[in-house]
């Protein structure tokens, strides 16, 4: 079993990389958060590594963190979830939101993630909910407001996706926007007015 790779990376994109491991060039699949990470080509990377097995295939998948690979695996255990939805789902949502969506069987949060419906979003919240336990640092007294900024940052982003913004490009602006708010609560319309000006600098 591969559990990690160290290498040079002499190849990346949105969806793959390739890592020169002492003369061996390694192949992965990987998320758009994993994406986010990496280096300059020439740099070195390390990635964990998970390796799934098929009839007719050896695909290769890495991740910046360990909490990524975790919750890709989680992932792969639900009924109905591949490995490319597994990596869509985890590029189309921070790993940590994504946790507290499935520990809090938040379905709109959920279903506002591309390829995921109703019925998935139920089973997903179903199955994993147990599994995840909850996310570091919660507690009862914080439950409530980040909520709130949640069902902001979301209606935030499904208005972005309707005006024609691609997904990813959507979630970069608005976590931009929030990070220029350093900490602030502000209306749906104000959120995505701020976060149409950081989009239209991509």
């Amino acid at each position: 079993m591969i559990a990690t790779l160290t290498g040079t990376l002499v190849a990346k994109a949105p969806t793959e990389v390739v890592l020169d491991v002492r003369g061996v060039g390694y192949a992965l699949a990987i998320p758009l958060s994993t994406y986010e990470r990496l280096g300059e080509l020439q740099s070195e990377a390390r990635l964990f590594t998970h390796l799934h097995v098929r009839e007719d295939a050896l695909s290769l998948f890495g991740f910046a963190t360990e909490e990524e690979r975790t919750l890709f695996r989680l992932l792969l255990s639900v009924s109905g979830i591949g490995p490319k939805m597994g990596l869509g789902i985890l590029s189309g949502i921070p790993v940590a939101e994504l946790r507290a969506h499935l520990a809090s069987g938040n379905l709109v949060a959920l279903t506002a993630i591309p390829g995921i419906g109703r019925k998935l979003a139920e089973r997903l919240v179903l199955e994993l909910r147990d599994r995840l336990g909850k996310p570091d640092g919660e507690s009862a007294g914080s439950a409530a407001p980040a909520s709130g900024r949640e069902k902001v940052r979301v209606e935030a982003l499904l208005a972005l996706t309707s005006l024609g913004y691609q997904r990813t490009a959507a979630e970069k602006a608005l976590r931009a926007a929030i990070a220029e708010l350093n900490g602030g609560e502000p209306s749906v319309e104000a959120l995505i007015k701020l976060a149409l000006r950081h989009a239209t600098r991509t």
